[in-house]
């Protein structure tokens, strides 16, 4: 305040207009128990200048019979205009503020006891809140305008009086005394700056008692980002090639970092911890949380990443969710660009997301200061979430892992290896996605749509749907400094370079994003809508009779008991007429009845959806269906020549679907799945020979139901060497071949009613053609055109001819031969 009398009228009107609404109490410190000493000066510090602060003190003030911080106060002779200062200085006319931080107010004080013109000085910090504490407010849109850490504008300041105004507390401290401060004989400047530390100090602890820890790094990080040495070069060197000034350089890095940063705020983790919590009692029927125990333990001395599968855009909400309430913190979270949407963008940036954008390529400045923000949060020990898999599985498989991220988290672990970086891979399975009617429109040839706020009122018309059970597995940690061990012995001790790019990077980073798709699979929730759709799939009508699918979902959990596929993977409670009712219950299984009883069926719709559930497990259950489809065309078979067939087909099954056996293993995982077939009353074995049931039996339908998990992908692995062969030697390109096995397999899905989009998933045939050059049973010449093995033909029409019925084997081998007639239409 100043001693103009107009000013006070002011501000005495703008009290009486505030507290026409708002409600204030004081808290913790009782004004009778601060023990001042009336005959010494008293003055108020207030944080961060605010009117409605300081009407809001000069009231509780009046009522517990206080000095009021708005009335002169005498200091020795000198008369001060008011007994209040701000610890940030108000800004001149000119917008300007002491360049020092430091309150004129408090310098005068200070610079008086200092003459001893005074004999002491009382100041007394003190703090507004306007709302309950976030840890008791039970209301998310109060917690949405709730005091935080981060600086708000008058805007947002009266939008929390209106809201939050009828429970407003101030809080008054011991008063501190400046005499024993000044005594300290540390001069002027000195004695100022201990005040301000102290009192900068006191206001952090205090406001972090009340309204929770500061958690958000982005106000001291980003600026602290320009001045790293990788990014001090990104910019002489931007403003070389762009030929602008420094500060511009500068300025557009800032901008990147300003862009990028994740801006962690309290009361937002609080405010979407009571908003999901209603909203996952609206929609699923529980979560399961599975091996969290280990987390808690692998998180102390660790910077730990979470690697989740990728599903929905409800993976890092849940997942957030579900650390927080067990009491670990909530990581900072990569999150597309085309995400930060008007208001959904400012939330998740403050509920922990940092933005990136999709690719890097043309801008070496935006590299640099996204690499520099990511090592900063390792370095520190933030723990950081991000997907390997880049987007959202639109096929329910485990996508091929983009290594971008985790190419620069290896270099930062390069650049400082002081915190061990451990990867913590997390399984999130649902019984059924938020976004499957999205998916099923995408997956029937629809393009992607882009996201849009308005995507929220499709979620709230999704609440009267019912999404069952959500699984939360947790796998096997990786820890990268023993990766690493295992993959270049000798990377401590050798010379990395500036950049931390040895030649080994890249093949190593491919590893371990192999390493995490596997220990992700192995997490896998195997849910009843799992081995629902992979059962009726299997079948050529898509039914079967009520008590046919009850036999053969018991069988499938017989078997997945018989022989877990990893430690961490969780089965279903209940046998196979619970796991059926489950399903009904969600509407997903359409039924008929006539005389003999119920047949189960997938309608349309539904089949195309179901084969998104199906692939979720297909990883688990493609070793055992291989050797069931072995005996399809094969009475009786020995022990030798199934592990030659498996071993032959296994490795690109394995690369496929990231299964986590490795081909040493393989043996002795063969002979415990035959041993549970015979168990089962599937296979019989005569000495070394297994023999397979009479075609008429029952065991004979489970068995060849099993075989057909996975014949598509063993057709499509067919199809491509058909035309690759029919190409011949040198004919042909991975790019055209690839084109060509897409066409071919869309042909093939209408010839014979095949409903699963994927089947003619592009990427699957990249992948399989780029399996075969790493076995080396292709090669590319100079002009990239491939060659393969002499003994190609015979290998593959051996194999095909165990696992393939003669009539699909007739009708790819038809297919391809109509292309070469037609070569250029295909083409």
């Amino acid at each position: 305040m100043t001693r103009s009398p107009l000013r006070r009228m002011a501000f005495s009107a703008l009290r009486r207009l505030l507290y026409l609404w708002v409600r204030s109490e004081t808290i913790n410190q009782s004004a009778f128990t601060l023990k001042l000493d009336r005959s010494k000066p008293v003055f108020y510090v207030l944080q961060q200048p605010s009117m409605s602060d300081l009407a809001v003190l000069d009231r509780e003030c009046s009522k517990s019979g206080l000095p009021r911080p708005v009335l002169p106060v005498a200091v020795g002779e000198h008369m001060e205009p008011a007994a209040f200062f701000y610890l940030t200085p108000e800004p001149d006319w000119f917008g300007r503020q002491d360049k020092r931080g430091i309150s004129p107010t408090l310098d005068r004080i200070v610079n008086a006891l200092g003459q001893h013109a005074v004999d002491d000085a009382q100041i007394i910090p003190v703090s507004v809140f306007w709302g309950q504490s976030p840890d008791r407010e039970t209301s998310p849109w109060k917690l949405l305008f709730a005091d935080s850490w981060a600086v708000t504008g008058r805007l947002r300041r009266l939008v929390s009086i209106l809201i939050l105004g009828r429970k407003t507390r101030v809080q008054f401290s011991t008063p501190i005394h400046l005499r024993e401060l000044v005594e300290q004989d540390k001069g002027q400047e000195r004695t100022l700056r201990m005040v301000h530390r102290i009192l900068r100090v006191h206001f952090r602890n205090q406001k972090a008692a009340v309204i929770g820890p500061d958690v958000s790094h982005r106000r001291n990080l980003v600026k602290g980002l320009v001045h790293a040495p990788q990014v001090r070069q990104a910019i002489a060197e931007h403003t070389e090639r762009e030929k602008v000034t420094q500060e511009k350089a500068e300025a557009q890095a800032l901008r990147f970092g300003n862009e990028i940063a994740s801006d962690y705020t309290y009361t937002v983790i609080r405010f979407l911890e009571l908003v999901l919590s209603w909203f996952w009692n609206k929609i699923y029927d529980g979560i399961k949380v599975h091996n969290i125990e280990g987390v808690r333990d692998i998180a102390q001395g660790h910077e730990v990443i979470y690697v989740p599968c990728h599903r929905s855009h409800i993976d890092y909400l849940l997942l957030s969710y579900l650390l927080f309430r067990n009491g670990l913190t909530p990581p900072h979270i990569a999150a597309g660009i085309n995400l930060n949407m008007p208001v959904i963008g400012g939330l998740l940036r403050r509920g922990g997301a940092f933005f990136m954008r999709r690719t890097f390529k043309g801008n070496p400045l935006y590299t640099a200061v996204f690499n520099e923000y990511l090592h900063t949060l390792f370095s520190k020990g933030f723990p950081v979430e991000y997907f390997v898999e880049g987007g959202r599985s639109r096929t329910g498989r485990m996508l091929r892992p983009k290594t971008g991220m985790l190419a620069i988290t290896l270099r930062s672990f390069l650049r400082s290896s002081r915190l061990p970086i451990v990867f913590v891979p997390v399984y999130i399975g649902y019984e059924r996605v938020l976004e499957g009617r999205t998916y099923l429109g995408e997956l029937r040839g629809a393009s992607k749509k882009k996201e849009s706020i308005f995507d929220l009122f499709k979620v709230l018309g999704a609440l009267k749907q019912r999404f069952g059970q959500v699984s939360v597995n947790f796998g096997e940690p990786i820890k990268l400094g023993e990766f690493l061990d295992q993959q270049q012995p000798d990377w401590r001790q050798q010379e990395l370079g500036p950049q931390y790019r040895p030649a080994w990077l890249h093949d190593t980073t491919n590893r371990l994003g192999e390493r995490v798709a596997r220990h992700l699979n192995e997490a896998a929730a195997i849910n009843p809508v799992n081995l629902v759709a992979l059962a009726l799939l299997s079948t050529s009508k898509l039914a079967l009779d009520e008590r046919a699918l009850t036999r053969v979902l018991d069988l499938y959990l017989a078997l997945l008991r018989a022989v877990p596929y990893s430690p961490h993977t969780t089965l279903p409670e209940g046998d196979g007429a619970a796991l059926i009712e489950h399903v009904q219950g969600m509407n997903l299984l359409a039924e008929q009845k006539d005389a003999l009883g119920k047949i189960l069926y997938l309608d349309e719709q539904n089949a195309v959806l179901m084969t998104y559930y199906r692939n979720n497990v297909l990883h688990i259950f493609a070793l055992p269906a291989l050797l069931a489809s072995f005996f399809q065309s094969s009475a009786r078979i020995s022990r030798e020549q199934i592990l030659r067939f498996t071993g032959a087909l296994y490795p690109y099954l394995q690369s496929e679907l990231f299964i986590r056996w490795e081909p040493s293993e393989l043996e002795g995982v063969v002979d415990q799945w035959l041993a549970a077939f015979v168990e089962q009353g599937l296979l019989k074995v005569e000495g070394d020979v297994y023999v397979r049931p009479a075609p008429s039996s029952r065991q004979f339908v489970l068995l060849t139901l099993l075989s057909r998990s996975v014949a598509q992908t063993l057709q499509r692995f067919y199809m491509a060497i058909a035309l690759l062969l029919n190409a011949g030697q040198n004919a042909i390109s991975a790019e055209e071949l690839e084109d060509l096995c897409t066409v071919m397999a869309q042909r093939l899905s209408i010839l014979h009613g095949l409903n699963a989009p994927e089947f003619f998933d592009k990427s699957l045939f990249r992948h399989f053609i780029q399996s075969l050059l790493d076995q080396g049973v292709l090669r590319q010449d100079e002009a990239g055109k491939l060659s393969h093995h002499p003994l190609l033909s015979e290998l593959a029409e051996g194999a095909a001819k165990r696992v393939l019925p003669a009539e699909i084997r007739l009708s790819i081998r038809q297919v391809a031969l109509d292309r070469n007639e037609d070569e250029p239409a295909s083409v």
